[in-house]
């Protein structure tokens, strides 16, 4: 049957709910079937408008006017390892952070491992770390030898639940690692009333989370170390880059001491000439990357600013459209960084549509976004630890039992909420309130039309 030759009654037919994906395999376009939807409503997959039609903002930024004469004028210098710039940025980060003091790294995995060992974390230990963050978390506690255990999320904040640590706690617990995932921040209240109770280090991962604050505190600033990261993606972005701030100077000399090959430094005595004096490794920043650093740092309190006011914008258009779940902030939270702008899909609120044909939907309407996440603790990398030979003399066989070690850190909530987030990446945060809503329409559209796109589908 051509289109031409279609009937006005045999249209109704096939553009009723259950008809849909018969007139597309007829031939009949989404513009035949568009009169019966408002232009306005109808979803760009089904042959609407696009929402979007223009490019989000560009992510890194860079601008040659202002950024380019200190990188300029260290490449021209010849002076390239760690030197005066990479000194000059680690005081203007600790001062953005409100920190005593700050070490620049390679990347923040390298932040998070020279952290825990320097605060004696290693073989034989367990950490608590949340299982809905980037692998280089746990990939860290593996590399000191330490044993990670898992917490449940809670699916309203991201974060990982602070009530029910205790549980998971053991005469093994060494340390909590939380992580301000997404940009927002963990509970670090409740986390550090648990850490003094039961004398545990605290090493934050606020590698996603630059200048977010709980009561006007940054975090990375609550525990014993808080890491950073200046990866390509962040929102201060360097390439590679980390940063490890404390305000412990002994903490801190053996950072810096364990970051130049054990070399003395500060309190860590010795003398140069006879070389390290403790084990060590070559994670140092270059001068030209810190100068990039420098560069974006101008830009970061005006970026987060505008992030947070899109996304409590954005937020606000959301929550209200069923099956949205827009992301909580605990109620001490005074700004989040807002790496991420996330919130949970409920797929049963339309219609059944899953959330990949949901993501594919907004892809039509030129909203990128992304699912997340996959679940930590039932990756194969945890397996393959527990049969290394370094494991099996760190710990007793009952510990290296995979399938016990699996049910003991079982993450339930975890599992449902890797299975409905949705994610926006930082850089559209900066675009236009106008944006933000072309992406709260793009989302009525769908769930309007939520069955429409599943029988097109």
């Amino acid at each position: 049957m051509s289109k031409s030759k279609l009937s006005r009654r045999e249209f109704t037919k096939l553009s009723s709910l259950a008809g849909i994906g018969a007139a597309i395999g007829l031939g009949v376009t989404p513009s035949v079937f568009a009169g019966t939807i408002s232009e306005k409503d109808l979803p760009a997959i089904l042959g609407g408008q696009k929402l979007v039609t223009r490019e989000w903002p560009q992510w890194p930024i860079w601008n040659a006017a202002t950024d380019e004469e200190l990188v300029l004028k260290v490449l021209r210098s010849g002076v390239w390892s760690r030197a005066g710039v990479v000194t000059e940025f680690e005081k203007k980060w600790a001062e953005t952070i409100g920190a005593k003091r700050a070490l620049a790294v390679v990347n923040g995995t390298n932040a998070l491992i020279a952290s825990m060992v320097q605060l004696g974390i290693g073989g034989g230990d367990e950490v608590i770390v949340p299982p809905y963050t980037f692998i280089a978390t746990i990939q860290a506690v593996l590399q000191t030898g330490a044993m990670p255990v898992f917490v449940d999320t809670d699916p309203e904040t991201f974060q990982i639940d602070p009530n029910k640590i205790e549980e998971k706690i053991t005469s093994r617990t060494r340390a909590i690692l939380p992580v301000h995932i997404l940009g927002l921040p963990a509970d670090m209240q409740k986390i550090m009333a648990i850490a003094r109770k039961y004398n545990l280090i605290v090493v934050e991962d606020a590698c996603q989370a630059w200048l977010a604050e709980i009561n006007h505190k940054k975090v990375g600033t609550f525990g014993n170390a808080g890491c950073f990261s200046f990866q390509n993606s962040k929102n201060i972005p360097i390439g590679e880059g980390g940063a490890i701030v404390s305000d412990d100077d002994a903490f801190m000399d053996r950072c810096y001491s364990y970051h130049n090959f054990g070399n003395p430094y500060g309190a860590m005595v010795g003398a140069v000439s006879a070389g390290s004096i403790m084990p060590g490794t070559k994670i140092r920043l270059t001068e030209y990357q810190a100068a990039i650093g420098l560069a974006q740092l101008k830009r970061l309190e005006e970026q987060t600013e505008k992030r947070n006011e899109n996304a409590a914008y954005l937020k606000s258009k959301i929550e209200k459209i069923p099956g949205i779940l827009p992301y909580k902030l605990t109620p001490d939270v005074t700004r989040a960084a807002f790496h991420l702008f996330p919130f949970r899909y409920k797929k049963e609120e339309f219609k059944g549509l899953s959330r990949q044909k949901f993501l594919k939907a907004l892809e039509a309407e030129g909203i990128p976004a992304s699912g997340g996440y996959t679940p930590l603790n039932k990756m194969p990398y945890l397996e393959n630890v527990l049969k290394t030979k370094n494991y099996r003399l760190m710990y007793p066989p009952e510990m290296l039992n995979y399938e016990k070690y699996m049910e003991r850190n079982q993450c339930p909530l975890n599992d449902q909420l890797c299975e409905e987030a949705v994610w926006f990446s930082h850089n559209m945060l900066l675009a236009d309130k106008s944006d933000m809503d072309n992406i709260a329409t793009a989302i009525e559209r769908i769930q309007k039309n939520a069955e429409k796109i599943k029988a097109a589908e």
